[in-house]
């Protein structure tokens, strides 16, 4: 793909995502055919969204979360500013295409993990955390059918990202084992979903070293301030019109987002 057809891709993408509508795919001639293209098309959002990127987005974090999609490996994607949500908060729900909410772990970088030629290891991604926050991500997708269309198209749309919603730091997190740590979602005052921080490529600790290594091989930096949410510790929960769901971290808290 040539700038030309990469600019063109992520405005139809941005385009439609502002639109809260769906397209049946990209057309053939704008259609990446590869992650690079995917996530060339991504980047080239900056140029157009009006507000900056925040942070990032790890989607496919679990073998279920990749075998509902059709991938085989971990996806990144922005988040922008305008998209992310106060914990508490509502959002209409009637155009969402996916209609689910993912509980999350989510970290905040207190210095730039900027690009060189080896790999990042955990110790050094952790040492240049600032804090750790629990997390809703509300994904959806541009596309009219999302699960078969491919690992680059899924790129592109910034991987499903659509709202975030940034809950409460957590004190004394570094001691803690993340792995282990039981997440439940509560809906109507019943639990629907329950999980760990281990469905998180094992821990969210190792979800964010797989995105700053990832981030290191396409010449790009994790940057001081940026939050970057690490996949969802529990099987996505469908919500509805008048739902409100509870994500409970056990001993570390809770958080809710509510939908109209």
């Amino acid at each position: 793909m040539n700038r030309t057809e990469i600019h063109r891709a992520a405005d139809l993408l941005w385009r439609t995502r502002l639109a809260e509508s769906r397209i049946d795919a990209l057309p053939p001639e704008i259609r990446p055919a590869s992650l690079g293209e995917g996530y060339a098309i991504q980047e080239a959002m900056l140029d157009l969204a009006g507000q900056p990127a925040v942070g990032w987005k790890i989607a496919a974090t679990s073998v279920a979360g990749q075998k509902h999609i059709g991938v085989t490996e971990p996806l990144a994607g922005r988040l922008f500013r305008d998209f992310v949500l106060a914990d508490g908060a509502r959002r209409p729900i009637a155009r969402n295409h996916m209609r689910v909410a993912e509980a999350e772990f989510a970290f905040t970088m207190a210095r730039d993990l900027p690009p060189r030629g080896k790999d990042y290891d955990q110790h050094e991604v952790m040492a240049a955390v600032a804090a750790m926050h629990l997390a809703i991500e509300i994904p959806d997708a541009r596309y009219q059918v999302f699960d078969t269309i491919g690992a680059p198209s899924i790129c592109a749309d910034c991987a499903f990202h659509a709202w975030f919603v940034l809950g409460p730091e957590v004190k004394d997190w570094r001691g803690l084992d993340l792995s282990k740590q039981p997440v439940r979602a509560w809906k109507k005052d019943t639990v629907v979903a329950e999980g760990s921080g281990a469905n998180a490529l094992g821990d969210p600790r190792i979800a964010l070293t797989w995105l700053a290594n990832h981030l290191n091989s396409r010449g790009l930096a994790l940057k001081a301030g940026e939050v970057i949410t690490t996949g969802t510790c529990v099987k996505p929960v469908d919500v509805a019109a008048g739902d409100t769901v509870v994500m409970d971290y056990g001993a570390l808290g809770r958080m809710s987002a509510g939908f109209d």
